[in-house]
């Protein structure tokens, strides 16, 4: 499955006050893995930048001035995310954005990204599963044990990355450490971390082993069985296994 953890940066909050796109960043997962193949652009907004956007990414209009401007990439975007799942944090917020930057585009069919991709908002996702906690990114880092230090200011690519990170860890089944603060409270109190085991939301993929993996498998139980006087523990495990499933 090909997975596309998206994040914007803008010039504003209200994209219905005009504010633009200024920075997009996207990671893919194959599988639930990170290919390493990002897409990150900073763009030109051709407008000032609110001060309480800046305080949150520092990016300036004259840092941007040389930047493409969104109609430049427009059409890089779309072949990256095409046939992929979206992975937004606050997913309305950046769905406005990106839809309102095609609208601008006046192409003869209307771009909309609710029906080019799913599209899955781990803020609903995090409030699903912690009711009633604090959800935003950074707090999930915490919860999660994600480190985030290095994240001084807001960046579409930098957040894009944490945030893999943070859906893989809501969603995977991992060993956890901390999932809320009565947990950690508990963990305190006992000197000690708790592990708690999530149930994955969604079947992860099982790969099977193929005729010659397979044949190669038996090889290596042979050689070790062998090896140790005739005791190998994954020979004695199968054996054991088939018996009671027949």
């Amino acid at each position: 499955m090909r997975q596309i953890v998206l994040d914007t940066e803008t010039t504003g909050l209200n994209v219905d006050d005009g504010h633009r796109i200024i920075e997009i960043g996207c990671v893919e997962l194959l599988n639930r893995r990170a290919t390493g193949r990002n897409f990150h652009r900073f763009l030109n907004p051709e407008r000032d930048i609110e001060d309480g956007a800046l305080a949150v990414h520092g990016l300036t209009r004259e840092r941007l001035a040389q930047e493409p401007k969104f109609v430049d990439i427009a059409g890089e975007l779309l072949a990256f995310i095409r046939g992929g799942e979206l992975i937004i944090h606050n997913a309305a917020f950046d769905v406005a954005f990106l839809e309102r930057e095609f609208a601008l585009l006046k192409s003869e069919e209307p771009i909309l990204l609710r029906t080019l991709c799913p599209i899955v908002d781990t803020l609903t996702l995090a409030r699903e599963r912690h009711p009633g906690q604090r959800n935003s990114l950074d707090a999930l880092c915490k919860r999660y044990g994600i480190d985030n230090s290095h994240r001084q200011l807001h960046g579409a690519l930098l957040d894009a990355r944490i945030l893999a990170d943070v859906y893989l860890a809501m969603t995977g089944g991992q060993s956890l450490l901390a999932l809320d603060e009565s947990t950690r409270e508990r963990a305190a109190s006992r000197g000690g971390p708790i592990s708690v085991l999530q149930r994955p939301s969604e079947p992860l993929v099982v790969m099977r082993a193929d005729a010659a993996e397979a044949a190669a498998h038996a090889e290596l139980l042979e050689l070790l069985a062998r090896t140790s006087g005739g005791r190998c523990v994954w020979s004695e495990l199968e054996a054991r296994v088939s018996q009671e499933s027949a």
